[in-house]
């Protein structure tokens, strides 16, 4: 039900700002006598960095500095695991801080001198006069590679990973996950039917439209001050005090305008070179990357290869869910462990399924780092859970609608992991049957599923189409945890004031919740406005600054508006109390703490590893040519239960953009390096989908069940859309073409090599 605030579609109090081109960016940013900053970057996958000379450059008229590892208190840094360095090259042999392997780069973007001048010309004139000594190193790109014994060590061991007895990987382990439920081997040979597939999943960029940029400079009190685009202001003034050897007080973090991120603003960029130059010079340091340095300099989507064998019983009940997954973390952690966390909990889907052996490990490489982008693996792990399921259903001649439907956790049914899901998983199939029926699907009478018309009809011409096209339709299921998991006691603070005399006149909001393009800052102003009972219009929310406001975390698991919702209902009850005290100004701060979880087994993988799901379902529809390989997109339906949308026309932003963004990874991106040597660096390489491109129509229906614990029944959705995308697309294109591809993206090239007889990794199927 619609409150006051809460649940209307009100516009963003930023757009028109946006629109005229008003709102300030990071690199809108600007102070008298401000200095650039250029960085130089490796060049080269992996090497020793021997002497770093700057003599020439550092001569050069309008130089002012040239930054180095010697120039870097603590050389590390990282958000899971401080594994690399901000500035590689030797330390000083007198330095307080040692730190083995800071002198190794370990991919192309890995950056060993910054250079701070005047103006960018001359900056960028110095960099190409600093002269580095590199002794190369050998290079691993493949993650299957980089975990044999013989293989070279690219870091020291990372810490924390248990050790079996039958592993028989030893090198170059980033993470390792693994759930052990049942009797696999016994269920495979009860099964009717069993199928076993090998899936490649790409990496992919994440093109936000603003690339990394910032202004440092010391503000009134002498404090480190970076004006930057980020996810967790908080973390990232952590990190910056810990590089440079300072209290985190003495840095403050600003966030402006924020123009997308996805993912790829979680781990630093330029955050910490400008604070060290701001800090060595005394003087406002700016530094804007080019689209290039951005493709180079930030991390990726995880590629992963996955081996798996899934088996049901004739009348369509699933036995057992084998998998086997090896990803390429790239060249240092960064989220990885959490992320392939995710790929554990999702691989084998929202079903009933009594035996399950899953692996799931991460290797460094000297590629491009892995790390968090929209749905934080899970869309890997759907690929292949959703994949399967259509696979069996074919096997079996059954509606893979049905199948689903038969086999969906509910209620109290644990999940591979051993617990039930938090609340009772009725979104799950409301989703998936508004998704179907919108496409024409229709459940089938009778006990035994079978293959409704909507299934029976596809793979021919529709009417009035040319006889060399065809047409096919992908239905799929998805879910992902909201909110931090794995035993962190997820947080968010939120602080209040009010002002007036007889009434509220004026609110004044803190929340250092990042807006990265999603709406944010609008849906907090409505829940303020709701909480106390006020119009929108009285909300005066105060920019991101570490200074003001305390952490809300980060804005990264669909988790913010469950998160800062509840700070703010939990500010508001308590400013209101004093309030009603007559206590003017009143003013009041909450932290709120979500239900606890728990860390999972590291042998079974049980536990209770998340306190909130999201769930969705995708129809896609797809006609192919096939004589050339092009594919057109009529429709993408998007099924998603939000809990309560707080403003639907936002939740419908999200909801397109993630279909979107997700048919681009599926369809035309292609990140592509060769011997750790990025090919696709710029926008003319790296195919988007533009207007042309995308699905000539994407639908949205939304679901509200209450999430209980959700501020007014919200729950998160901003990664839900993007899940099931490349799996319902790749259903489709079964359906359209009669060949399971197995690997994305469904470009043109792919998509006619499949037609004329070449798909690597072709399945196999055994009944028995």
């Amino acid at each position: 039900m619609k409150g006051k605030a809460v649940g209307r579609s009100l516009p963003r109090f930023d757009a028109r700002e946006k629109v005229a081109g008003e709102a300030l960016y990071p690199g809108d940013f600007h102070q008298e006598g401000a200095l650039t900053m250029k960085l130089l970057y490796a060049g080269r996958p992996h090497a020793r960095v021997i002497r770093v000379d700057a003599t020439v450059a550092k001569a050069l008229p309008g130089v002012e500095a040239v930054l180095t590892s010697l120039d870097v208190p603590v050389n590390e840094y990282g958000l899971q695991y401080p594994d690399q360095p901000v500035l590689c090259g030797p330390a000083a042999p007198d330095a307080s801080w040692q730190k083995e392997g800071v002198d190794v780069v370990r991919f192309v973007g890995d950056q060993v001198a910054a250079v701070v001048a005047t103006d960018e010309d001359t900056a960028e004139r110095a960099l190409a006069l600093v002269q580095v000594e590199y002794e190369d190193l050998p290079v691993v790109t493949d993650p299957r590679d980089a975990l044999r014994q013989e293989a070279p060590a690219l870091h020291p061991d990372y810490p924390g990973i248990p050790q079996h007895p039958e592993l028989v990987f030893e090198r170059n382990l980033v993470s390792r996950h693994r759930i052990r439920r049942g009797d696999v081997e016994a269920a495979l040979l009860q099964a009717d039917v069993v199928v076993e597939s090998t899936y490649e999943i790409p990496g992919q960029e994440h093109a936000y439209l603003q690339p990394e940029a910032g202004l440092a400079y010391l503000d009134e009190e002498g404090r480190i001050t970076v004006i930057v685009a980020g996810q967790w202001a908080h973390e990232d003034q952590a990190q910056i005090a810990h590089a440079l050897g300072v209290p985190e007080d003495r840095i403050r973090v600003i966030y402006p305008a924020i123009g997308g991120a996805f993912g790829g603003r979680e781990d630093m960029s330029v955050q910490i070179v400008l604070a060290l130059a701001a800090q060595r010079l005394g003087k406002p340091v700016k530094i804007v990357w080019s689209r290039e340095e951005s493709i180079l300099g930030h991390h990726k989507r995880h590629r992963m290869c996955v081996l798996a064998r899934w088996a049901a019983a004739k009348d369509g009940t699933l036995l057992a869910a084998e998998c086997d997954v090896i990803a390429d973390a790239g060249a240092y952690v960064y989220t990885t462990n959490k992320v392939m966390g995710n790929v554990l909990l999702t691989i084998n889907g929202p079903y009933r399924i009594p035996n399950v052996r899953t692996e799931v490990l991460a290797a460094y490489t000297n590629n491009t780092p892995g790390g968090a982008f929209r749905g934080f693996g899970a869309p890997q792990g759907n690929f292949v859970a959703e994949s399967q399921m259509d696979k069996l259903a074919e096997a079996l001649g059954m509606d893979p609608v049905e199948l689903r439907l038969r086999n969906l956790v509910a209620g109290d049914d644990p999940m591979p992991w051993g617990k039930p899901l938090p609340d009772d998983a009725r979104g799950l199939q409301q989703c998936l049957v508004a998704a179907a029926e919108a496409v024409g699907w229709r459940r089938n009478d009778g006990e035994t599923p079978s293959r409704s018309a909507l299934f029976e009809s596809q793979g021919a011409a529709g009417a009035g189409d040319p006889p060399y096209l065809r047409r096919g339709v992908g239905i799929t299921l998805g879910f992902k945890n909201v909110g931090y998991s794995f035993g962190y006691h997820d947080n968010a603070w939120a602080g209040l004031e009010l002002y007036g005399s007889t009434e509220i006149e004026r609110v004044v909001a803190y929340a250092a919740s990042a807006d990265v393009g999603q709406g944010t800052r609008t849906v907090i102003r409505q829940m303020v406005a709701e909480a106390l009972e006020v119009p929108v219009d009285r909300i005066d929310l105060r920019p991101v600054d570490t200074l003001s406001s305390r952490s809300a975390g980060s804005v990264s698991a669909s988790r913010m508006t469950y998160m800062i919702g509840n700070a703010v209902r939990g500010a508001a009850a308590a400013v209101l109390q004093k309030w009603h005290d007559e206590e003017r100004p009143a003013r009041a701060e909450y932290t709120y703490l979500a239900p606890q979880t728990t860390q999972i087994d590291s042998e079974t993988g049980y536990g209770h590893p998340n306190f909130s799901y999201g769930y969705v379902a995708i129809a896609a529809e797809v006609a192919v040519d096939m004589q050339t390989g092009v594919c057109t997109y009529p429709r993408i339906v998007c099924a998603n239960d939000v809990g309560q949308a707080i403003n639907p026309r936002l939740v419908e932003g999200q909801v397109e953009g993630g279909v979107v963004q997700a048919f681009g990874w599926a369809t035309t991106e292609n990140f592509i390096e060769v011997d750790g040597v990025p090919l696709t660096r710029t926008f003319s390489t790296y195919l988007m989908p533009t207007i042309e491109d995308i699905p000539d129509r994407v639908e949205t229906i939304l679901i509200e069940n209450a999430e209980p614990h959700g501020p007014w029944g919200a729950r998160g959705m901003g990664e839900m859309p993007f899940i099931a995308v490349a799996s319902a697309l790749h259903c489709a294109l079964r359906r359209a073409t009669g060949i399971w591809y197995n690997a994305f993206p469904f470009n043109s090239e792919r998509i006619l090599c499949g037609l004329k007889g070449y798909v690597p990794g072709r399945d196999r199927q055994a009944e028995a």
